[in-house]
């Protein structure tokens, strides 16, 4: 039987930074046909059977507060990390421009101070108040949907993590939420709010990979069950804290005591330098930990640490040190390196992502998709950290959908 085929929009927060532009590579590579999935969860055979959007029926647009382009972020990535293949990125070059013409100024608000500083073309939307920010975004999202003619769009938070602004306690309501957006000015809030808002408002999936708040303000989680949208997050999971998620359960299982666990980041590009700012650090560093006591099933002294070395580029590196007791109270120890390229570990994911979001809409859904909770650090509203927990909810999921006929 043939596929029926959506046209689906893809919106990318933070379109031209290093995940991004990896993605749109990716993107156009996997429509031409010019590399294999590799790194990619729904390429298993598991996930043939929902028939799942091609790369080419997928749409890439976004916003982005610098004036670098699509094919500069990737060109630059190639030479400063060595990441990419230059002639990969000379084949794709038509597929990158023509993305670049659905990229639009993204918002100003609260950007953090290295990339304010260190950029010579920020752009942006620069709205006095909060509301009007979102109206313009949301105005983007939807023009973007009309005139590529798509079905629907995902929006992907993928922008540099962010500190939270105070003064957001007291938005624990819908109608709260729409007073402040009316009275407050746009830096008030958190710009993945904003975006998030946005998404809400033009009636897109959302999906946030950062750390950022994003859609989690209680408030404006009301509005998106409201509106009926698909949505997941927070922060995706992609180098130390999988090998956490997975090796943790390990311990647990052969009723070993961990009695601390360490781990130390160092890592460089954009995301690395933002990471020195210790309130933003302070949030992602809050994520890579959350989970291990559940996992274990035990409080556990688990200190995480991360710095940035401006030579790594786009390269992290983890060591973790897990000392555990033994029988007849032996202590030992297990260390690991883990050394990887943040953009290419991500890339895929997101991808994964938008497929699966995109099939989630195609079968109806609406609210918090918590079969996502696998790629995530802090997924929305699921109890279970462990890795292999977390993938039994997908591949029930995808038995589900198989049984409800919803593979179209």
């Amino acid at each position: 039987m043939e596929q029926e085929r959506f046209k689906i929009g893809v919106w990318l927060i933070g379109a031209a930074g290093r995940v991004g532009s990896a993605v749109a590579l990716g993107i156009a590579a996997l429509g031409e046909e010019l590399i294999k999935p590799v790194g990619m969860v729904t390429a298993l055979p598991d996930f043939e059977p929902l028939r799942l959007s091609r790369a080419g029926d997928l749409v890439v647009g976004g916003h982005e507060i610098r004036g670098e382009t699509l094919a500069e972020a990737v060109l630059n990535a190639h030479q400063a990390a060595g990441i990419f293949e230059k002639g990969l990125i000379e084949q794709c070059a038509a597929s990158l421009g023509g993305m670049q013409a659905n990229i639009r100024p993204g918002v100003l608000t609260n950007v953090p101070d290295v990339l304010r500083n260190g950029a010579d073309r920020l752009k942006g939307v620069d709205a006095p108040r909060a509301g009007d920010a979102v109206d313009e975004l949301a105005q983007d999202m939807a023009a973007f949907r009309a005139a590529q003619k798509l079905d629907h769009v995902v929006v992907v938070n993928l922008a540099s993590c962010e500190s939270t602004p105070g003064g957001l306690a007291d938005l624990s309501d819908a109608k709260q939420l729409e007073q402040a957006l009316v009275a407050r000015s746009t830096d008030s809030f958190p710009g993945s709010c904003l975006y998030a808002l946005a998404a809400i408002k033009a009636g897109c999936s959302y999906i946030n990979f950062t750390p950022s708040v994003g859609i989690e303000l209680p408030a404006i989680r009301q509005r998106a069950d409201t509106a009926g949208i698909c949505y997941a997050g927070r922060d995706g999971k992609t180098g130390e804290t999988l090998i956490k998620s997975v090796l943790g359960p390990m311990f647990a299982m052969r009723n070993l005591k961990v009695l601390s666990w360490v781990g130390h980041n160092i890592l460089g590009n954009r995301d690395g330098a933002v990471l020195d700012d210790p309130a933003i650090k302070a949030g992602k560093i809050e994520s890579k930990r959350s989970g291990l006591a559940e996992i274990l099933g035990q409080d556990v002294d688990s200190p995480v640490s991360i710095e940035y070395v401006q030579s790594l580029d786009d390269w992290k590196v983890a060591w973790d040190f897990v000392h555990f007791e033994g029988f007849l109270g032996t202590k030992m120890n297990m260390q690991f390196t883990w050394q990887g390229a943040d953009s290419i570990l991500a890339a895929p994911l997101v991808i994964d992502l938008i497929r699966l979001t995109a099939h989630e809409w195609r079968r109806g859904g609406r609210g918090c998709m918590h079969h996502l909770a696998s790629f995530f650090k802090s997924p929305m509203d699921v109890p279970e950290r462990s890795h292999f927990e977390q993938w039994c909810r997908l591949m029930n999921y995808v038995r589900d959908s198989q049984a409800d006929g919803a593979t179209g």
